[in-house]
């Protein structure tokens, strides 16, 4: 309880910037949070915060002047601490957009060729950028009420059923499916470490380690990252992960264009025996590019850290960051794919890694050990960050479901214990799909409107735009496309499993 006794001396201290329920009747299960933003400086103290207080009985008269109306949310991962600045997001921002996906982007160029190649990553990117900036200023509505995650305000847009039914899973997927993803290439980038530093076999044994046990360090290491308590609590991780995740980029492009293009090179399409063949390839190059900018599913949850202000809307500081971050971004992934196809062309292998195994496949005997090395570590460094990102949506929702149930704070030793049991599931799954990376273009074509679509209907929703004008016609034209490319990438993927096969390597990663 002392913890919660400092995060209610803090609220004391400045404005109320605390989220409560929309909708009382559903608190329990729902979490839909929003923040009354208020010029009164009263708050609740720490006997509020007693573990004996009936939180749905919490309303607006229970707290005069506009004080926390939900205490709940001082002990949730996600909103504990607002002392966020510009700075920390743009961390959390970076790291979380940048992926290893990343590396596959010249595979996608492979299949569209030099010209729609490029206009597809492009138009990829501005859609993704328009979409962050929709659900930056959606943050905050003009009654003042922050919503601090992704679910909330689906739900709140779409209603209670529906909103569930569209955002639950998809959300819940690209936190812990994330997570899991993670384990499979940190893993197996370890492994690839091992056999890059030992491949001559006379200081160590490259197969010292099998895939499952590499899963295991990755994941024993993640989980130890894990114990920060909360989300702006990583601002320092996530400064770490990026710093990683741009070297490893930088290097990986430089390396392409230093030791120019492979013998034999081409830049031809692959040859398609039908016309099916030919709009599957197609769409699973749009959908890499398209599933290269992730993150959106915790762009609330990252701008949730920023204190309320009501003179300085988050918007303001939270756009500062993402016009920071994705133009490192840009100057990260359009290299990427622009120098890895030059140099690899249609050579670049389609596996998880991408340009990463095309460099120790091709320029193993050229590139020093010392360098491949470096950039296995940076790459699992980075890993091991955007976990701590994804996984804290999930440490939030489990903490959620137990103090909602027992209306008060998870204690250290159980929220300790419950990241400890996330990481064994996340493990579990991991060893249990290693092969989740070739499902990844159906299952990302499911959770692509969470990027695309739903921010441009929830705007038409919350904002009622002017029917007919400019930005109702922006949005909802941008909406059905995002659902239409979605249905789309999901049958494109479901052809090319159905027409190739499925390598299901059931517990041998």
């Amino acid at each position: 309880m002392a913890g919660m006794e400092e995060v209610a001396d803090e609220a004391n201290r400045r404005p109320a910037d605390r989220v409560h329920s929309f909708n009382s009747t559903s608190r329990r299960s729902d979490s839909a949070q929003v923040i009354p933003i208020t010029s009164a400086t009263a708050s609740p103290t720490s006997d509020h915060l007693d573990a004996n207080y009936d939180i749905d009985n919490v309303t607006y008269a229970n707290w005069r002047g506009g004080g926390e109306l939900n205490p709940q949310d001082a002990w949730l991962p996600l909103t504990e601490s607002r002392k966020g600045n510009v700075f920390s997001v743009s961390f959390h921002l970076l790291c979380s957009g940048i992926g290893v996906q990343a590396l596959l982007l010249p595979v996608a160029f492979a299949s569209l060729g030099w010209p729609w190649g490029t206009v597809c990553l492009s138009l990829a990117f501005t859609w993704q950028l328009y979409t962050i900036w929709l659900l930056v200023h959606l943050h905050e509505s003009d009654s003042g009420t922050r919503y601090s995650r992704y679910l909330d305000l689906a739900i709140t847009v779409f209603g209670q059923k529906l909103g569930k039914v569209l955002a639950l899973v998809p959300v819940m997927y690209l936190s812990a499916g994330t997570c899991v993803q993670l384990i499979i290439i940190g893993g197996g980038t370890i492994r690839l470490f091992i056999n890059t530093v030992c491949r001559d076999g006379t200081t160590c044994d490259p197969k010292s380690l099998t895939g499952a046990e590499c899963f295991l360090v990755f994941m024993c290491m993640a989980i130890v990252v894990a114990q920060f308590p909360n989300l702006n609590s990583l601002a320092w991780v996530s400064f770490i992960g990026t710093t990683a995740a741009v070297v490893y980029c930088t290097l990986v492009w430089g390396l392409s264009i230093g030791k120019g293009r492979i013998n034999n090179v081409s830049y031809d399409p692959p040859v398609m025996e039908s016309d099916m063949d030919r709009f599957g390839g197609i769409m699973n190059a749009i959908g890499i590019i398209c599933l290269a900018f992730r993150g959106h599913n915790v762009i609330l949850e990252i701008q949730g850290t920023l204190p309320t202000n009501p003179k300085l809307p988050t918007c303001k500081t939270m756009w500062r960051g993402v016009t920071t971050s994705y133009a490192i971004i840009a100057i990260c992934l359009f290299p990427l794919a622009i120098a890895g196809f030059w140099t690899y062309g249609n050579k670049v292998p389609s596996s998880n890694g991408g340009l990463l195994i095309a460099i120790s496949q091709f320029h193993a005997h050229d590139i020093s050990k010392v360098v491949l090395g470096l950039i296995c570590i940076l790459v699992i460094v980075h890993c091991l960050s955007s976990f701590q990102i994804y996984g804290m949506v999930i440490f939030d929702k489990l903490e959620l479901n137990y103090t909602s149930r027992k209306n008060k704070p998870c204690a250290r030793w159980l929220r300790t214990a419950l990241r400890v049991f996330f990481g064994g599931v996340t493990f579990f799954a991991a060893v249990t799909f290693p092969f989740l990376g070739s499902l990844a273009p159906l299952i990302g074509g499911v959770t692509l409107p969470l990027t695309y679509a739903y921010p441009c209907l929830m705007w038409i929703a919350i904002k009622k735009p002017q029917p007919k004008g400019v930005m109702w016609c922006v949005n909802m034209g941008l909406g059905f496309l995002g659902l239409v490319l979605s249905l789309l990438l999901v049958i494109a993927a479901a052809w090319n499993l159905g027409n190739k096969g499925l390598h299901a390597n059931f517990f041998k990663p």
